[in-house]
């Protein structure tokens, strides 16, 4: 039987309501995961949480929803990859505490449904930062040199790098294009200090239309919000410089579709690559051959390091939450 959960407040915290839990024992930890982490961290997961003192359990591969609903029921911490973490999941974890998405996006787990219940959510961001920096570069050379296909491409030395949303993986884009030969500018509204940009060698543009009609590659690293989702479509792409390339190893649901189509169709400059299979997948592939890529599945977080770093991430948070309240990681409130 799981102990009772006691309030406590830390004045420094303004108040905020979190839970004290140093002295619990029994927490049970359930990593769920349709594709597994790697053996190697999962033994580190194990590692952390059976040190604490706490049980660690796993679901593996499960292929039916059915499954995930059983393992939650008595689990008052739970670690996930992309598994959605829905309003019915999280109604099944009767005891559940704490969610950990391991990785930076986390839009797989319902925040409302989670919230309602004070169930805290977290990612572990900067975890996956190199593995989809380096994707994005290599992208960049992939479309540069047509796919690695015959003909004559063109190199990404001396090209202007435009990076929508100077955060952990944007940074780390921007010093590998500089590394390169680039000429890098960012555009995030919610940086406000220019030093961070100039520490980078970096100039920071003021407007999003600045940042697309100079960018010969645009590397794209927002996340999937309500002010997002659909905002990079027909006007951006028609803005960019002949023969630019936007670089996709954010979200689908931030991408128009429609309006990518519509410009690289009446522009046959444009190209486009992307880390996530777009809905007009067929479409895209039929209509722009070696201007059109995709992945075969999301992949830039497909790396042994970056498996590795953020299942222990995610547990180490799991255990500092039950240990000592620390929710700085916290997405939901």
């Amino acid at each position: 039987m799981c102990p009772t959960i006691v309030p406590y407040t830390y004045e420094a915290k303004k108040e905020k309501r979190i839970y004290f839990t140093s002295l619990l024992k029994d927490m049970k930890v359930l990593v769920a995961t349709e594709k597994p982490f790697a053996k190697k961290a999962v033994e580190g997961i194990r590692g952390i949480v059976e040190e604490a003192g706490y049980e660690l359990a796993l679901l593996e591969k499960y292929a039916d929803r059915a499954e995930l609903l059983s393992a939650v029921a008595d689990v008052d911490a739970l670690i996930v990859r992309s598994d959605k973490v829905t309003a019915e999941v999280i109604a099944a974890a009767k005891n559940l505490k704490i969610v950990v998405r391991a990785g930076a996006g986390y839009d797989n787990v319902d925040l409302e449904a989670a919230s309602a219940r004070g169930i805290v959510v977290m990612n572990t961001p900067g975890q996956n930062s190199n593995a989809v920096a380096e994707l994005a570069l290599a992208m960049m050379i992939f479309m540069a040199r047509n796919g690695f296909t015959p003909g004559t491409g063109s190199e990404i030395q001396g090209k202007t790098l435009g990076i929508h949303a100077y955060g952990n993986v944007g940074k780390l884009v921007g010093r590998k294009g500089k590394a390169m030969g680039m000429n890098v500018i960012a555009y995030d509204p919610f940086v406000t200090d220019d030093a961070l940009f100039e520490a980078d060698g970096v100039k920071r543009v003021a407007s999003v239309g600045e940042l697309y009609e100079a960018a010969d590659f645009l590397s794209l690293h927002i996340p999937a919000t309500a002010q997002t989702r659909g905002s990079i479509g027909y006007e951006l792409l028609m803005s960019m410089p002949k023969g630019a390339t936007l670089v996709n190893t954010a979200r689908k649901e931030v991408i128009d579709e429609a309006g990518v189509v519509r410009a690289m169709t009446e522009r046959e400059d444009l190209k486009y690559i992307t880390d996530i299979a777009p809905d007009a997948q067929a479409e895209m592939a039929g209509k722009f051959g070696k201007r059109f890529f995709a992945t075969a599945k999301k992949m830039g977080a497909e790396t042994a390091e970056a498996n590795i770093n953020a299942g222990l991430a995610a547990a180490r948070q799991i255990v500092d939450f039950f240990k000592t309240g620390d929710t700085r990681f916290q997405v939901n409130r």
